[in-house]
């Protein structure tokens, strides 16, 4: 029985698919808890970061779960570019790749604000506050550089610890095990290192959304200061810097499965 190898516009659709997922659970927790916490009626949601932690590393699970098999199920632009760099992941397939996940990023967030279309009306009707929802921002916007090296080390670890679950040269977490390690990941890192910039560690999660605040009409979107830069430019390097530090003083050093046997 021979394996049907997926074609580039199946990669394409599943990590816009993928990508979709990921920003339909990850945006839709963040309006649960603004929206929600904030006195509009209905049912209120208790337990605000931690629901927003939690919620972005299920996120990530099932965006991999509906991916993972066809394209590999990068869902970020910067995993992308690191496999490209230090795994043979074809460079002709990385803008490809980059702009679906960008574009799946774009309408998970619109569908999200369509379907929270009351709630925004009743908390924020001139979107002036609710940009965030959606995308990232500085905590202390006058500290931009540590915002980036806050994207930088979010990123590295990510991209590290990705590198280390899913090792094939002696693997030490089971293939079914992986997918939910790479998740609790993203919940490590949102407890650890969120508050600084809200840990993107994605530039499509994070300018896909933000691209449609901008069409939408939102206020204070973070393209007119420069903001948008910094959940681009820091993950694209901080996982470049992930990888490099895991290629260069782990993997050397871990024994073929052979040699363990």
């Amino acid at each position: 029985m021979t394996t049907k190898k997926p074609t580039l516009a199946g990669e394409l659709l599943a990590e816009f698919l993928g990508t979709f997922v990921l920003i339909l659970f990850g945006v839709g927790v963040v309006a649960m808890v603004v929206l929600f916490d904030k006195g509009v009626p209905g049912e209120v949601v208790k337990g605000g970061y931690t629901n927003i932690t939690l919620g972005w590393g299920l996120a990530v699970l099932f965006g991999i779960c509906v991916a993972g098999r066809v394209s590999g199920g990068h869902l970020n632009p910067a995993v992308t570019v690191s496999l490209a760099v230090f795994r043979g992941f074809p460079i002709a397939k990385v803008i490809p790749y980059s702009l679906a996940q960008i574009a799946g990023a774009f309408v998970a967030a619109a569908l999200v604000y369509a379907a929270y279309l009351p709630a925004f009306h009743k908390f924020d009707p001139d979107l002036a506050k609710t940009a965030t929802i959606f995308s990232t921002a500085p905590a202390f916007p006058d500290a931009w550089l540590h915002g980036l090296l806050d994207q930088v080390v979010g990123t590295a670890l990510l991209m590290g610890l990705v590198l280390a679950i899913v090792e094939p040269k002696n693997p030490f977490v089971p293939a079914y095990l992986q997918a939910p390690c790479i998740a609790l990941i993203v919940v490590a890192v949102g407890i650890s290192w969120g508050g600084l910039h809200g840990y993107a560690i994605n530039p499509a999660r994070d300018l896909g959304p933000r691209l449609f605040t901008l069409v939408a009409g939102f206020k204070d979107t973070g393209f007119d200061n420069g903001v948008y830069l910094v959940p681009i430019v820091g993950p694209l390097v901080g996982g470049l810097v992930g990888a490099a530090v895991y290629d260069g003083l782990i993997r050397p050093h871990i024994p073929a499965a052979s040699e363990t046997t």
